[in-house]
């Protein structure tokens, strides 16, 4: 074959210089056509547009002819031509075709609808599926979009320790790291496990949070964001949990709850208007085949303020709503930790737009969250939003010594694990805020996917950690 600079299907599309001698390289999603011509549908996975290569059977070998099936790999030099065709502008006359990769009749991605459950069962090939090759086009661009949004803020990328002896929201479902022998486990006279000749001399876990080391970052820099990811070992089968994920966690000294409240609601939006100007091919295909509401969701999420509400009115409002006769599966009383469909009645049907839920009961809430003057209540933050429930959570800090470590005894957190934290509050304390945002949740909502399992490449949860 000549020699020709490959051009990407995304860019190809684009142009008008019709007559030009262009080389594309993809894989064969469709092949159709008569005895004389023959369709084929490439793509390269930079756009969820395929290109047409017109094939004219009389100018092409007949053993090569057999090769061009569904999935195989391509490189094609042809002349570009306006495309006579509905559906697209352009198209490939194929001069000259080589096949890279042969794919034979056992490929399970043949031309028809397949399951989302089917798909996982081979999460290696579906990102060439259109569908997951929007949904990962997208999860870079929101990537992308939160890096620029913190930089163009003053804020610092911080590295957190993916590994560490810290649990962070206090709930012990951590997974250990470990380089013992667990056929010979060392215990004490006590029948404690010994980690004196573990690698790390102690026991070590994978992290829950990035918030911890994050809190000590923004009381010397200002303002940092975390981007990584986090693990737990909670036993949780649901389409909204994963065992392993990534999480945005900024941290901003000098911040109250309120300044934290608004820089939640302006970091979502700037990530759900990034997602329609600069997906807005992948989001409308996933509106067309999924959800036929999801731009518009999008839209609506831009346009609104987003309510501040208190736990307290917010749980006066649903019990308002039992008492008109309103089902709820779990019930609502004052304390309790609010349920998925507590959080959608408000958002989808109270007020009909994103609400952030604040000042809950303590008890339901982390140690190292601000207290109100009440003693009942602390400064906490919940984002609430349509089809998802919480997709934020957040805090402004307790910044008062005594108050923390009244808190940490009060909740038995073993201090030897927490004696660097407590440093911040004695050497030089400031008030500061900040919240953590599951990359993956904010994926399902610009996605319209209805299960987290879908947004992430490679999903880790209960019994499943295959690829």
């Amino acid at each position: 074959m000549d020699t020709i600079i490959r051009t990407r299907i995304v860019d190809l599309l684009k142009r008008t210089d019709f007559g030009a001698m262009v080389n594309v390289k993809g894989w064969v999603r469709t092949r159709r056509g008569s005895k004389q011509v023959n369709f084929i549908a490439l793509n390269d996975g930079s756009t969820i547009k395929n290109i047409q290569i017109v094939v004219d059977l009389a100018n092409f070998d007949e053993e090569m002819l057999k090769k061009i099936t569904t999935g195989a790999c391509l490189s094609v030099n042809g002349e570009l031509v306006q495309s006579v065709g509905a559906g697209q502008a352009a198209e490939i006359q194929a001069r000259e075709i080589e096949v890279l990769g042969e794919c034979d009749n056992t490929y399970p991605l043949q031309k028809k609808g397949h399951s989302m459950e089917f798909l996982r069962e081979i999460a290696h090939l579906r990102p060439r599926t259109n569908t997951f090759g929007a949904v990962y086009r997208i999860r870079h661009n929101m990537a992308i979009a939160i890096h620029q949004f913190f930089h163009e803020r003053g804020f610092y990328y911080f590295h957190t320790p993916i590994i560490t002896a810290s649990d962070c929201e206090g709930a012990g479902q951590m997974f250990q790291v470990t380089t013992m022998n667990l056929y010979d486990l060392k215990k004490d006279e006590n029948g404690s496990i010994n980690y004196d000749n573990d690698f790390f001399g102690k026991q070590a876990s994978l992290t829950v949070s990035g918030q911890l080391e994050g809190e000590l970052a923004a009381t010397a820099l200002g303002a940092i964001y975390t981007f990584g990811p986090t693990f737990r070992a909670e036993n949780s089968n649901t389409p909204r949990h994963l065992a392993e994920f990534w999480m945005i966690e900024p941290e901003v000294a000098f911040n109250d709850i309120n300044d934290n409240m608004q820089l939640a609601e302006d970091f979502i939006k700037h990530c759900v208007r990034w997602a329609l100007e600069h997906c807005y091919d992948d989001v409308k295909f996933l509106n067309d085949m999924f959800d036929k509401e999801l731009i518009a969701r999008l839209e609506g999420v831009i346009k609104e303020e987003f309510v501040r509400l208190p736990y307290t009115e917010g749980v006066k409002i649903l019990e308002d709503a039992v008492a008109k006769g309103h089902k709820f599966e779990f019930p609502v009383f004052w304390g309790a930790d609010l349920a998925s469909e507590h959080e959608r009645y408000l958002v989808e049907e109270h007020f009909k737009r994103p609400v952030i839920l604040t000042d809950y009961p303590k008890e339901i809430k982390a140690f190292y969250m601000k207290q109100n003057e009440d003693g009942k209540t602390v400064r906490a933050m919940d984002v609430l939003f349509p089809k998802i429930g919480e997709i934020i959570g957040g805090s402004e800090r307790e910044a008062d010594y005594d108050k923390l470590l009244a808190r940490v005894e009060e909740l038995g957190i073993p201090m030897k694990d927490m004696w660097w934290y407590l440093d911040t509050r004695k050497y030089g304390t400031c008030p500061h805020s900040g919240f953590g945002l599951g990359f993956e949740r904010l994926l399902l909502f610009v996605t319209g996917m209805t299960n987290i399992r879908d947004v992430i490449p490679f999903p880790r949860t209960p019994n499943n950690a295959n690829f």
